[in-house]
């Protein structure tokens, strides 16, 4: 009986692992449920009912779980591409440089590619944002994507987890140079609206210098689709309910174009909270920008 029940063990230990299996999922991008594209205007925006063009919609995806029958958080290895992927953060790059978002870049990408464990899978989980220890580098280093200085800030504050802007299309009209701005920079002009979601109060002497420890606001969002079925469901990113309380066509003076998540802009009373973040005195409500379907 004792070897048997050594000899069942050793087949056992012997035996092969679970195969992996290849998964994608699939993102779009849409604005109050129409299909985003650059060449297309998109009305009644905002608390102001907007009519606006986007200049740019991209963001970075991380820690992507999905959540097997037993309930078990399983992490989706990415496919390191020397593109979109590395590590286990991701870009989305929705726009295609075409129309009003000209100052972006033709290659667009809307998947996440990786593979799990073989098994049972309803469930998603990631995060919007790069992890501390990938987000306060130095991109002209970095491995793709987190060589695109488009995305950074500086060292201390790190990476523009979301950079969605847009420009009311009057403002654009008047004044075709109000949209205009370096791909480095990407901090919009006059006439534009820009949502950049990135980590605040960074402990560092300069601008330059990378945090020792945690940001005081990391606002990275958690994002959890428990009905998400691979190979069925597609994740939407949606920023219309997320500036749905913000004037498009205003920007507090002395502050940055739109809300770009430093503390005491009151463009951004209204927006963070809806990515599921508190803001100052406003507390986080549930976030508005990813659903599925």
């Amino acid at each position: 009986m004792k070897r048997f029940l050594l000899a069942a063990t050793a087949a056992l230990i012997a035996g092969p692992a679970l195969a992996d299996m290849a998964v994608e999922i699939p993102f779009t991008a849409e604005v109050a449920g129409a299909p985003f594209a650059c060449t297309d205007s998109f009305s009644s925006l905002g608390s102001a009912a907007t009519e606006v063009q986007f200049l740019d919609f991209r963001l970075f995806v991380s820690s992507a779980n999905l959540i097997a029958a037993d309930g078990t958080r399983v992490p989706v290895a990415l496919e390191q591409d020397g593109a979109w992927q590395v590590e286990n953060i991701a870009l989305l790059d929705f726009e295609d440089g075409t129309g009003s978002c000209a100052n972006g870049t033709p290659q667009v990408n809307t998947t996440l590619r990786g593979t799990v464990p073989e098994g049972e899978y309803r469930g998603l989980e990631f995060e919007i944002g790069v992890p501390f220890d990938w987000n306060h580098g130095d991109p002209t280093t970095a491995p793709a994507p987190l060589n695109l200085t488009a995305m950074f800030w500086n060292w201390r504050g790190g990476y523009k987890f979301v950079k969605i802007e847009f420009a009311p299309v009057m403002a654009m009209g008047m004044n075709a140079a109000a949209t205009t701005h370096s791909e480095g920079a990407g901090d919009g002009g006059p006439g534009g609206w820009m949502l950049h979601l990135g980590s605040t109060m960074c402990a560092a002497p300069e601008a330059t210098t990378p945090p020792s420890e945690a940001c005081a606001n990391p606002n990275r969002v958690a994002v959890s689709l428990p009905d998400f079925v691979p190979g069925t469901s597609t994740v939407v990113i949606d920023p219309a309910a997320v500036v749905a309380g913000a004037d498009l066509t205003q920007n507090t003076p002395e502050t940055s174009p739109g809300c770009m998540s430093f503390p005491d802009d009151p463009d951004c009373n209204t927006v963070l909270p809806r990515l599921g973040l508190a803001f100052n005195d406003f507390p986080a409500e549930e976030q508005l920008l990813v659903s599925m379907r």
